[in-house]
């Protein structure tokens, strides 16, 4: 088994991940990205990194092989906006939901491709997990299902950072985002809210 310094869940195409990638050569990093092109983009920018692991799975709360919707490549550069193609998800009206007045998303933009989503516990088992120090979740509104399913007496996580913004819907933070911080309350975890979009919960004492 394994210790991990940093595993991310949804790790787009690492551009925000380099300082932090940067820091820990010698550690265990373990980087999941279903987006096809993404993928392909972290496979190259971290061949050489013997630490680094890449996987394409994506992370809901059972195991299943299914479709997963993402921006095409072509129509990133139309939309004009670079985050697009961090959107990806198993619900495609997740996708249509974030048009806007500057980000005319249609149906035409958005293609598919069978993925084989996992549990967090079959990702530890897949990787030898044994311990994180720190996890990063932010997987377009599976947030819940994926905090939700992790036994957090069965493996020790330092810190969590996750997006809080779609966790009851595109947009939408309630009764399940709650949910969550008192499961993480209640295991010892201090929660501070970075800003609109982000929570990070760090272990400050044991239960």
């Amino acid at each position: 088994m394994l210790d991990y310094k940093l595993v991310v869940i949804g790790a787009h195409f690492g551009v925000w991940l380099k300082d932090e990638v940067s820091k820990h050569k010698k550690d265990n990093i373990l980087l999941v990205e279903p987006v096809p092109y993404n993928y392909e983009i972290l496979k190259e920018e971290y061949k050489n990194f013997d630490n680094i692991k890449i996987c394409t799975n994506a992370l809901i709360d059972h195991n299943e092989i299914k479709d997963f919707y993402y921006i095409k490549a072509n129509s990133i550069h139309k939309l004009g906006k670079h985050w697009a193609s961090g959107i990806g998800s198993f619900d495609k009206q997740h996708i249509l939901n974030h048009r806007s007045k500057r980000f005319k998303v249609e149906d035409a933009d958005i293609e598919s491709t069978k993925v084989e989503f996992i549990t967090f516990d079959k990702l530890v088992e897949k990787f030898l997990i044994k311990s994180i120090y720190k996890l990063q979740i932010d997987v377009e509104g599976a947030e819940y299902e994926v905090l939700k399913s992790i036994d957090l007496s069965k493996i020790s996580i330092e810190q969590i950072l996750f997006e809080s913004k779609h966790f009851d819907g595109t947009f939408q933070e309630g009764k399940k985002l709650g949910e969550i911080k008192q499961k993480l309350l209640s295991y010892g975890y201090k929660i501070e809210k970075l800003d609109n979009e982000n929570i990070i919960a760090k272990k400050w004492m044991e239960r």
